[in-house]
């Protein structure tokens, strides 16, 4: 008798889009937390050059995994504490 029009939807479409970044970790002193730093380039208003912008989040990293260097990828969630709002999805690479 369950329908399958009926069912709950799943939890990914009924929490929305969640900003997803991947970046470089600099720092692993804390713990639980990393601080990954993510760079883009973005063209100047004026001058049209190209422009390098960096942005430093702190991350919730629950096994210590990470180390400096690593490429990690870091999705956007509810607030862990004051500063953390973004935590590891996955190490893409290792740093060497």
């Amino acid at each position: 008798m369950t329908d399958t029009a009926t069912q709950q939807p799943t939890t990914s479409t009924s929490r929305g889009r969640r900003k997803i970044r991947l970046g470089t970790v600099i720092s692993d002193k804390m713990d639980k937390t990393v601080i990954v730093q993510v760079g883009s380039s973005k063209a100047h208003r004026l001058y049209r050059k190209t422009v390098q912008q960096r942005t430093r989040f702190k991350v919730h990293d629950e096994k210590n995994e990470c180390g400096i260097g690593d490429l990690v990828r870091i999705t956007e969630t509810r607030p862990i504490s004051k500063e953390k709002r973004w935590r590891v999805l996955e190490i893409v690479e290792k740093a060497r």
